[in-house]
C-alpha cells in the first residue's frame, strides 16, 4: 500500500528550465493515477480477509513483496545484483528499520481503527517528513509549509482524539507511528540521495517476514482465500503500483506526486465504504478532510512554482 510514499523525499527535483516535455509528463501523470488507484485497494483487501490476523497477513504479504521486488531488482541489475545490493550500506539498514516499523504498525492500524482514519493520518507524511528534515538535516521550512503542517497536525489530532471515544485510540496511534516510520525513511533517503535505496525495501520486507515467523511460527495456517489476498496485496498491487510510481517519479515534481497520491487516501476509504459499508465518523471525516486539504493546497502551490525552493530548482521538503 503506502510503500510508494517513501520515494517522494528522496528524489531530485529538476529546475523549471529542465522539466520534461509535456508528452512525457502527461504519460507520467497517467502512470501516477493508475499507481494510486491500484494501491488504494489495499485497505479493502484487509477487510476481505476471512480470519488472518495482522501478524499472519504481514508474513504472507511481505513474503510476496520480497519475491516481487527481488525479481525487479535482479532484472534491473542483472550481473551486478549482489554488488549493487551491498551498496545500500548501514544507511540502508537504518532506513529498512524505519520501513519495518511502519509496515508492522500499518497492519495494526488497519486492524484496530477504520481504513479512513489510517489513510487520512498517512496523508500527513509529507509534512512529517518536512519536520524531520528540518530537525535532522537542517533544511529550511517556508512559512507556507509551517502553516500547512500545523493544519495537518490539527487534522491528525482530531482523528486521534476521536479514537478515544470510539475505543480505537490504539489503532489511530499505530497509524501515526506508520506515518512517522515512512517519514523517517524518506529523510534517510534524502540524506543519501547517491544511494539506491531499493534494497532497503527488500531488507524491511525480509525483516517483517522473520519477525512474523518468530511470533507465529506455530500458527501460520490461514485459508487459501487469505493467502490469495495477501499475494494480490503484496505481490501484485504493491509491486505494480510501486513500479509505476518509480517510473513516473522521474518526470514529475514532488508537489505533483503528492497531489496524485491523495487519490490513494481518498479512494481507499471509498472502496471500503462501498463494499463492506465501513463508515468513518464525522470527526474522522473532518480531520481527514483538513489533512488532505492542507496537502492538496501545498502541492498545488508547489506545482505553480510559488515556493522559493522550487524556483531555485532545489528538492522540495515534501
Amino acid at each position: 500500500m503506502v510503500h510508494s510514499l517513501v520515494f517522494v523525499s528522496g528524489m531530485r527535483i529538476p529546475p523549471p528550465a529542465q522539466r520534461e516535455a509535456p508528452a512525457r509528463r502527461g504519460f507520467a501523470m497517467a502512470l501516477m493515477i493508475v499507481s494510486s488507484v491500484v494501491i488504494s485497494f489495499g485497505g479493502l483487501i484487509s477487510r476481505l480477509m476471512e480470519d488472518a490476523d495482522p501478524t499472519q497477513i504481514n508474513f504472507y504479504r511481505s513474503l510476496s513483496l520480497c519475491v516481487t521486488f527481488g525479481l525487479v531488482f535482479a532484472y534491473n541489475h542483472r550481473a551486478s545484483t549482489v554488488r549493487d545490493f551491498r551498496k545500500v550500506g548501514w544507511s540502508g539498514v537504518l532506513a529498512s528499520l524505519c520501513l519495518m516499523v511502519a509496515g508492522i504498525a500499518f497492519m495494526q492500524a488497519l486492524a484496530h481503527t477504520t481504513v479512513a482514519n489510517t489513510m487520512f493520518t498517512l496523508a500527513s507524511i509529507p509534512f512529517l517528513t518536512a519536520a524531520l528534515a528540518w530537525v535532522f538535516l537542517r533544511e529550511n521550512l517556508t512559512m507556507l509549509t509551517v502553516i500547512t503542517m500545523c493544519a495537518a497536525a490539527v487534522g491528525v489530532a482530531l482523528m486521534v482524539m476521536d479514537g478515544i471515544g470510539l475505543g480505537s485510540i490504539y489503532g489511530n496511534l499505530m497509524a501515526l507511528i506508520t506515518a512517522l516510520g515512512f517519514s523517517g525513511f524518506a529523510v534517510i533517503v534524502r540524506r543519501n540521495r547517491h544511494i539506491d535505496m531499493m534494497p532497503a525495501l527488500l531488507i524491511s520486507a525480509v525483516a517483517i517476514v522473520v519477525i512474523s515467523l518468530a511470533l507465529r511460527y506455530d500458527d501460520l495456517t490461514i485459508s487459501w482465500w487469505d493467502i490469495a489476498m495477501c499475494i494480490i496485496w503484496g505481490g501484485a498491487l504493491s509491486g505494480i503500483g510501486n513500479c509505476l510510481f518509480i517510473i513516473a517519479s522521474r518526470h514529475l515534481v514532488a508537489g505533483e506526486l503528492t497531489l496524485f497520491m491523495l487519490l490513494e487516501f481518498a479512494l481507499s476509504p471509498l472502496w471500503v465504504w462501498i463494499v463492506v459499508r465501513e463508515t468513518p465518523s464525522h470527526w474522522a471525516l473532518a480531520g481527514g478532510s483538513l489533512v488532505i486539504l492542507a496537502v492538496a493546497t501545498r502541492a498545488l502551490l508547489e506545482m505553480n512554482g510559488k515556493t522559493s525552493l522550487l524556483k531555485r530548482g532545489r528538492p522540495s521538503p515534501i
